[in-house]
């Protein structure tokens, strides 16, 4: 334990990660699956040093950090409470919300399918959706009927995203439509991603085979990752939002109009840090960054479109 001798009371991810050698999306995926004893204090993770160093040699975890939430075991198990995580996919307008409406949130974006998963295990209080699906309405609700049918959870609609074809600079003249993606650099989503749903339908809607686009080999995690991956050069155009093209400066093909929701715990939805996001969500400050980051329609903002059990 000499590592941790004269450390803080708390350390951050950084210093978690730098102690056990891994990189910090590992410190933040072992907080999010409760095998890390860790804090959520203004909106951050925090690790308790104490309890750091008996999880490390390996002593039973104290009461006052076990889970608590009376959905899963509690004996020597670390947890985040579910009210402190939204998980799924990323989107500009709720990233910037979680942080601007003070709502102590913390985020772990890793795709639409992802974060199905982590709230059907109990392990986020909401996830963000956008997976497009041929029946219905086109957007989450099968999968949420058919992953969460037996869970106390609700689909809230979040806002209409447009979502099309951001291009590199110089090439909106040869890439117009999908079937110009042929022979073309693209970039590639995590396979948990609704966008990776979308663009092998999209591809696949257009006739063009998986193997006639070159996919960049490092994935692109967030919306804004993909763009600056075409504005650095690397890949000729990615299946993204308007609001990012328009960040990046990049030229925009609009090809579908998406509807991104939240899946959210029905307990949870009640606690102060989602209250205090969608009461945000009601401001003129909202409205106005909806606006200025282009390709957003929230006049459904808080539609319910499924509610479980």
């Amino acid at each position: 334990m000499s590592e941790l001798e004269n450390s803080p009371a708390f350390l951050t991810t950084k210093e978690v990660a730098a102690l056990l050698r891994v990189k910090e999306r590992k410190v933040y995926d072992m907080a999010a699956e409760g095998e890390i004893p860790c804090r959520r204090l203004t909106g951050k993770l925090l690790f308790p040093r104490q309890e750091l160093e008996s999880w490390l040699s390996g002593a039973p975890a104290p009461a006052t950090t076990a889970a608590a939430t009376g959905d899963g075991p509690t004996s020597g198990t670390w947890s985040v409470a579910r009210a402190d995580i939204i998980a799924g996919s990323h989107d500009p307008l709720l990233d910037w919300a979680i942080r601007e409406s003070g709502s102590g949130l913390a985020s772990f974006f890793d795709g639409s399918l992802d974060g199905l998963t982590r709230v059907a295990a109990g392990k986020a209080a909401a996830a963000g959706v956008h997976i497009f699906e041929t029946g219905h309405d086109g957007w989450n609700r099968d999968h949420v009927a058919a992953e969460l049918a037996e869970r106390p959870v609700v689909l809230v609609e979040w806002a209409k995203r447009q979502r099309g074809l951001i291009v590199a600079a110089g090439s909106e003249r040869e890439i117009t439509e999908i079937g110009d993606l042929r022979g073309r650099r693209l970039v590639q989503r995590q396979p948990t991603a609704g966008t990776a749903v979308l663009l092998q339908h999209l591809l696949e809607t257009a006739g063009v085979e998986r193997g006639a686009v070159t996919l960049l080999p490092e994935l692109a995690r967030t919306e804004p990752d993909a763009a600056a991956a075409v504005a650095a050069g690397q890949a000729d155009a990615a299946l993204g939002l308007q609001s990012m093209a328009r960040q990046f400066g990049l030229p925009f093909v609009a090809t579908i109009e998406e509807r991104f929701d939240l899946i959210i715990d029905r307990r949870s939805w009640f606690e102060p840090p989602l209250q205090k996001l969608f009461a945000f969500s009601r401001t003129a400050a909202f409205a106005e960054k909806a606006e200025a980051l282009g390709g957003y329609d929230i006049a459904g903002l808080g539609e319910v479109h499924w509610n479980g059990p």
